[in-house]
């Protein structure tokens, strides 16, 4: 399992933050960013108010935000998991986020 880390590095806090305006709008919403290895960043994003809504248009709404980041930043992202909650048991790649092939340096929820 992930190993949790309070200091996050640069580009992962950049994330955080960037997030913080999706997680105001969306109280309930659960946002996870895991960092892989040093060129690689996963963010999972679980949401009632995504029932409904097609899985582009899920990926679009999150990437209007991350467009926001730097390149070299936003270059590290490699999987953007948006769910809603009744779908987590059922995606292989939730299954993946929580039990991951490869060793995650770290965690981060907000």
């Amino acid at each position: 399992m992930a190993r949790r880390n309070h200091n996050p590095d640069v580009d992962v806090a950049a994330i955080l933050d960037l997030l913080q305006s999706y997680k105001k709008v969306h109280r309930a919403a659960r946002i996870d960013v895991q960092r892989e290895n040093n060129v690689s960043i996963r963010i999972r994003v679980v949401d009632s108010d995504l029932q409904g809504v097609d899985e582009i248009k899920r990926d679009e709404l999150i990437w209007r935000l991350l467009e926001k980041l730097p390149e070299d930043v936003a270059s590290q992202i490699t999987l953007v998991l948006p769910l809603t909650p009744s779908e987590l048991k059922k995606s292989w790649a939730n299954w993946e986020f929580d039990e991951p092939i490869s060793e995650i340096e770290a965690s981060w929820s907000l």
